[in-house]
């Protein structure tokens, strides 16, 4: 995130959320007490520094009294916290951020990833993937900054990657005649056992080679490894191939978050998609 994360605390209720200015956005990931004061209080806050949309990983238990606060249902994460499922419940502040001018395209996007045919081999004719240290960072920020002009995060800058390492996010990439071509990471929640993965990105000549699904499936191997068996992503929605890739993956579709965050060149909405490592 671009901000630190910003801890609520009230005699009533305790949030942890972000004021992404960047995004325009304000998103509570985590919250204890009574909703609808905390609700009030985050309301005024998102007003303040100017939000246009809201977004709460709310508990099931908790989504109709959300409903009837004017929250919408966009998205789903299995088992999120710690076994118990996570749902991204959301207000908009401005009516512009809720029109998706993009709808149609991103829905055949989605349908013709659907109907496609799952296909788990995973092989490259590339060197294997390999996990990141700190003496990556500066190469690693190469690849985004050649991949995307604009991005959620600071992943441009390379002091953010050796930030989010030594924060416990793991990345993995593929080279070619010593550039890297392709990455990802695995950012780790481990006070819910879960973990997002993210910061995907391939050179555009090598798109087609299946280097993203390489680098997921090493990632989720470390996730095993570490008891984190909860996955999940969320892709561009106008991206075919990122979506194909964690369909192939056997990923399950959980919903859309309508122009989530600006990345590659625009304000996007992003697909949800989510596994349970523990049956694979």
């Amino acid at each position: 995130m671009t901000q630190e994360m910003i801890r609520l605390k009230r005699r009533h209720f305790h949030a942890y959320y972000w004021e992404d200015h960047l995004n325009k956005r304000l998103r509570i990931d985590d919250y204890l007490g009574d909703i609808k004061k905390m609700e009030a209080e985050i309301w005024a806050i998102a007003k303040n520094i100017n939000a246009e949309k809201i977004i709460i990983k709310c508990r099931q238990k908790d989504i109709c009294l959300l409903l009837g606060l004017g929250y919408i249902l966009e998205g789903w994460i299995d088992h999120y916290f710690h076994g118990d499922d996570a749902v991204f419940m959301v207000k908009y502040l401005h009516s512009e951020r809720k029109e998706n001018e993009n709808w149609n395209k991103e829905e055949e996007i989605l349908n013709e990833v659907l109907q496609s045919k799952s296909k788990k081999t995973v092989r490259t004719k590339y060197a294997k993937a390999r996990k990141a240290s700190y003496s990556d960072c500066e190469r690693l920020a190469n690849l985004y900054k050649k991949t995307f002009k604009v991005y959620p995060v600071p992943i441009h800058n390379p002091f953010f990657i050796k930030e989010e390492m030594e924060g416990g996010t793991i990345y993995y990439y593929i080279e070619e005649n010593g550039e890297i071509i392709s990455a990802a990471s695995a950012e780790i929640n481990n006070k819910y056992k879960n973990a997002e993965l993210t910061d995907c990105a391939t050179m555009p000549e090598y798109r087609k080679d299946g280097l993203m699904k390489v680098l997921l499936s090493e990632l989720e191997k470390e996730l095993c490894n570490e008891g984190v068996f909860t996955s999940y992503s969320l892709a561009r929605a106008l991206s075919y191939g990122m979506n194909k890739a964690f369909f192939q993956l056997d990923y399950q579709y959980r919903g859309r978050l309508t122009k989530n965050c600006y990345i590659y060149d625009k304000l996007e909405s992003m697909n949800v998609w989510v596994k349970d490592l523990s049956f694979q």
